[in-house]
This record gives structure tokens, sequence and C-alpha cells, in this order.
């Protein structure tokens, strides 16, 4: 007797349209190619959010972010550019309203990070930190203001407009020795936090986000990584999903919250 042959199941995928579903709600995120940023993308696809990102370089990791957003059943868009350059956020705009008609959600996660001890920092190392980590978030914001507060109702605190920057522990009173170019473009980023918290209320949330290690940096030696944590009351390193539920929270459910600072650094800055 011939066995039986038995049907193999495929994992199903949800189909993915160019056509916007009605309510659904989109959001930007920066560096959304690697790391933090990708975690941060497939979280919001997950919370029901159709993603753009940005990327630089990483257009293999874009590409496979943009494919994982899409199984989910969301829409997705990389957009390709370099925010040390002029005119960066309106490239962004440009490529992100041919695809989308509103957006929801800002997360300016993009950062450049790289030591600038005093001795040999120039005045270049100033100008491209300050460039990446606080003017390019700064002229998102602007250009994309119109469309973040386009759907606000002042009777529903869900439909205010979410704004999210990240910054960095070291810049909250505890610099990081030897960044600082890095330290100065991360502290602008905070002012420009609580400044547009101000000026954009009540219609956008800005909030920041503060980490301590979420994902190592490559430069950082063993030693230095058993440094830090020796300093960390929770006794472990952050992970990308950490901050993606830290973002998750302020887009998504932090109605009542602006101009605020979460220190998500599994309480080293009690140290």
């Amino acid at each position: 007797m011939t066995p039986k042959k038995t049907k193999t199941t495929k994992p199903t995928r949800r189909p993915t349209s160019d056509r916007a579903e009605p309510g659904a709600k989109v959001a930007l995120v920066t560096g959304g190619a690697k790391r933090v940023g990708a975690a941060i993308a497939l979280r919001l696809a997950e919370a029901g959010y159709d993603v753009a990102i940005t990327y630089n370089s990483s257009a293999a990791e874009a590409a496979k972010v943009v494919r994982a957003i899409e199984a989910l059943g969301r829409r997705a868009l990389a957009i390709r550019v370099d925010f040390a350059k002029a005119g960066c956020a309106e490239a962004v705009y440009r490529a992100f309203t041919r695809r989308f008609d509103r957006l929801d959600a800002l997360v300016n996660n993009a950062s450049t990070f790289a030591p600038s001890p005093l001795a040999s920092v120039e005045r270049r190392d100033f100008d491209a930190n300050m460039a990446v980590n606080a003017v390019a978030p700064l002229m998102l914001i602007q250009k994309f203001a119109p469309m973040l507060r386009a759907h606000y109702d002042p009777a529903d605190p869900a439909s205010t407009g979410r704004v999210v920057n990240f910054i960095d522990i070291h810049v909250l009173g505890q610099p990081l020795k030897g960044y600082v170019a890095y330290n100065a473009s991360k502290a602008a980023l905070h002012e420009v936090t609580m400044t547009l918290a101000l000026e954009l209320a009540p219609s956008i949330t800005v909030n920041a986000i503060a980490p301590g290690v979420v994902a190592w940096a490559e430069s950082y030696t063993a030693a230095q990584r058993e440094a830090y944590m020796r300093r960390v009351p929770l006794a472990r390193p952050g992970t990308p999903a950490d901050a993606a539920a830290a973002v998750l929270f302020l887009v998504h459910d932090a109605h009542y919250c602006t101009g605020q600072v979460i220190r998500l650094d599994g309480g080293r800055w009690l140290t």
C-alpha cells in the first residue's frame, strides 16, 4: 500500500498593497537599516504602522528591513540619504511624500559616533557631528511638522503627532571623556527637543530617549565593556528591543508626555 502524501504548509504572508488602509498610521525612522533603528522600525510595523526608514550606506540591510515590514502586511519604504549634506531633509521629504500622504511619528535615530579628544579634534569633526546628530533632526522636524500635526484633534489625545529624538545619557551631566564633538552635538539635540516641545505643543509631542548601551559600539574593547557593566545596576547591557519598546511607548501610548527624557540605561545614571 502506497503511503498517503502529506501536505506541507508554507508560512502565510499577509499581502502588502501600495494603497493605504483607512486610518493607518505612518512612521519615519532615520537610520532604520541596522541595529537599534531596525528594531524600532520592525516594532512599529508589528504595532500596525506603515514604516519608512532612511539609510546611508547599508543598502542590503535596508532592503532586508523593508522585506520584513512587508511580511507583516505593512507598507515600507527605504530612503537613501547622507545626513552630513545640506538639503538632506528636503531629499527625505520628497522621497517620503511620493509614497505616503501622512506622517504620524518621526523617530530621529540616525547618529554618528566617533572619538574626538581635545588634542586632535578639528573643526570638520565638530561640524560633521553637529550636522548629523543635531542639524538634520531639526530640519526634518521643521519639514515634517505640517504633516505631523495634520490629523490633530483636540478631543483625541492619540491624534497628536509624535517626535522621538535619540540623545545620550552622557549629555545629561556626565560627559563621555574624549568625545567632545559627539557630546556637544547630542547636547544640542537635547535642547532642540526641549525647545520644540514648547513650540509644537499641543498638536505634536517631542520627547527624547537617552540610552546608555543598547547596542555595543564596535570600537568598545572587552575591557571597556566590562568596566561599563560594573556600573550598571541591572547588570546587563540594554538591547535594541529595549530601545524599540521605549519608542513604541512614546509614539503609541504617551499621550500626556512632552519635553521628557527617558534614561534607558539600566540605572547607569545613578552610579
